[in-house]
């Protein structure tokens, strides 16, 4: 017998002692455990199986219950080897196994912490079955809030919310956000659960239970439906141009060829500028480049500067270049939205630098230990500078949030440029060093921050997935991965706050502090349990 087997009969942390009430034989328990990383892994683009979200919560649940801490930290762990492994692999395309094994297991250990806590949590479960499917939401939204900040800030992808772009709870952003969003896919995973772990030889006929845990899913997965979209607004419409210039070769070697990509982007506004010339088109009021698109420092080049001049003096209108910019030390360079202006050429009162530079891509925190760990952190020569302002951009047609690529996963970096103004957002992202699977969960989140702000938003990349989206999450103009494209529509500017928007980081917190309240609340049961025992 293995330490798991026999932990099964014990009732040492005082819960019921009949069948419902055991933990998962561990012959079931793993596989439930790895069964629930894939059927999470589906849920997300390029799959967008939402439904199984919830599922995968469940299993999880099941093969944790009632396990000590170290059986619930192996399982939790093993379904975050079975979710973040394939749902990262972008992430070694070009750089490697190595960032791709150790982010993948870093990301693991936060579902270790979560297999923990839910494992630490099931008297209070076994007491209350009631409150099971709160438990289970409140501990998921408490992992995620900690995983999204530590370390370097977090790293929030594959959080439940973002699996929802195309599910009926993603209305509930508007509400509260991606928490609100990760904590009903949970509670609905914690019904299911609830539903599932029952004795049903000595249930039978007590069809009340059954039918209430029945209702209250399909309400939770139902409650979505009822939420408005969008906030009031002036009705102005704006015509915005995205240009999706394309790179020569997909890799890292992107940044080798920067003058073929900045030309990529200016030839192809020279030609839709062609089109508006000859009635093919409509005038934009804005022309939005990717990130990356002018990785040649177009304030000091001037060959540079010379070529996006010619593109804005084309197509009367500005662009939103993205630019990599000098300084402003040594060494220092910044990741930037710049304002081109047709006739004047950049405007650096309209400036954003990302906030949220990516750690050990495009800076190295303790490069000398991380130098020991893999070579490969020299491919990152200069460190980027954070900006500390939020990208809140007036063009004059209209006032841009503007978020650099990774950023869009981070609630309170695009919910900045919304209290600061924003009418529309905006997500400059470069997917040339990864795959059409990472733009996609890309668009998802830029589906979601739509919603929970009640503004349209677009996302423009250097080679795809670029689009844009209403107020309730729907894509137009969608384009195809690895190639040249633009795509032009008109958008309805918004003004005013959703309930999320107002709310900001609280639903949040409160929902954390429940995970913690449970979780203190387990101690104290099992020490009077303990106590009584003895």
């Amino acid at each position: 017998m293995t330490t798991l087997d026999r932990e099964q009969p014990r009732a040492t942390d005082g819960a019921r002692p009949d069948a419902d009430a055991r933990p998962l034989p561990l012959t079931l328990a793993v596989p439930a455990a790895v069964l629930a990383g894939l059927a999470l892994l589906v849920a997300f683009p390029p799959y967008g199986l939402w439904p199984l979200a919830p599922v995968g919560v469940a299993l999880l649940a099941a093969a944790v219950h009632r396990r000590r801490l170290r059986a619930g930290a192996g399982l939790g762990f093993l379904a975050g080897v079975a979710l973040f492994a394939p749902l990262l692999e972008w992430t070694n395309l070009h750089t490697g196994y190595l960032p791709w094994v150790l982010l993948s297991l870093l990301q693991a250990g936060y579902l270790a912490l979560l297999g923990a806590a839910t494992a630490w949590v099931s008297p209070l479960a076994d007491r209350h079955r009631a409150a099971w499917p709160l438990l289970t939401a409140v501990l998921w939204v408490g992992q995620e809030a900690l995983r999204d900040r530590t370390p370097f800030g977090g790293f929030p992808w594959g959080r439940l919310a973002f699996s929802q772009d195309t599910s009926p709870l993603l209305r509930l952003a508007a509400l509260g956000g991606a928490p609100l969003v990760t904590f009903a896919v949970a509670l609905a995973g914690g019904i299911l659960l609830t539903l599932a772990w029952r004795d049903w030889r000595r249930t039978a006929g007590q069809w009340r239970p059954v039918a209430g845990l029945t209702a209250a899913l399909v309400a939770v997965v139902a409650a979505g439906t009822a939420v408005p979209t969008g906030v009031r607004g002036a009705g102005d419409t704006v015509t915005v141009a995205i240009v999706q210039g394309n790179v020569p070769r997909l890799g890292l070697d992107f940044n080798a060829q920067r003058q073929a990509v900045l030309n990529n982007h200016v030839d192809a506004t020279l030609k839709l500028a062609e089109q508006v010339a000859q009635g093919g088109q409509r005038r934009p009021d804005l022309v939005v480049w990717p990130e990356n698109s002018s990785d040649i420092d177009p304030l000091r080049n001037p060959g540079a500067g010379d070529r996006i001049s010619q593109a804005a003096d084309a197509i009367g209108a500005p662009i939103l270049v993205g630019a990599v910019l000098l300084g402003p030390g040594q060494g220092q360079v910044r990741n930037a939205g710049l304002l081109w202006r047709p006739g004047s050429g950049a405007d650096l009162t309209q400036l954003y630098t990302k906030r949220h530079p990516v750690p050990f891509a495009e800076y190295v925190p303790l490069r000398s230990i991380a130098r020991k760990v893999s070579a490969e952190v020299d491919r990152v020569r200069s460190d980027f500078v954070p900006g500390t302002r939020p990208g809140v951009l007036d063009t004059g047609a209209v006032t841009l949030g503007d978020v650099i690529c990774f950023e869009v996963a981070y609630d309170g970096i695009v919910r900045d440029t919304v209290t600061g103004g924003a009418q529309l957002l905006v997500v400059q992202t470069n997917n040339a060093t990864f795959d059409v699977a990472e733009a996609r969960q890309q668009l998802a989140m830029v589906r979601l921050r739509a919603v929970e702000h009640g503004r349209s938003a677009l996302m423009a990349s250097t080679v795809g997935v670029s689009g844009f989206v209403s107020p309730d999450g729907r894509v137009d103009g969608a384009t195809g991965f690895n190639t040249a494209e633009v795509v032009v529509r008109q958008m309805r500017l918004g003004d005013g706050r959703t309930p999320a928007t107002t709310a900001g980081v609280w639903p949040e917190v409160a929902l954390a502090a429940l995970a913690v309240a449970a979780l203190a609340g387990a101690a104290v049961l099992r020490r009077r349990r303990r106590a009584t025992a003895g």
